[in-house]
């Protein structure tokens, strides 16, 4: 069985009813300049409860295709 893939990341909206846009964070150094090289992607995260708030700290992982742009569902809230 392929293992999901776990994502943590911050509720940036919860304007929509049952979904949710997650920020993720990546930092990264330059191979060669050794610089700092940050990266940021939004989710479109389902919540089928609708108990996050905006702000809070979440684990996501992928699911099968929920619709046109969700395939990701909340697992554990990790900081309110």
């Amino acid at each position: 069985m392929k293992k999901k893939k776990l994502i943590k990341g911050i509720i940036i909206s919860d304007k929509m009813y049952k979904t949710r846009i997650v920020l993720e964070k990546k930092n990264k150094k330059h191979k060669k300049y050794y610089k700092n090289i940050y990266k940021k992607k939004k989710y479109f995260v389902h919540d089928e409860k609708n108990i996050t708030k905006l702000g809070q700290y979440v684990k996501i992982y992928k699911t099968r295709p929920l619709s046109k742009k969700k395939c990701w569902i909340i697992k554990k809230i990790i900081k309110k």
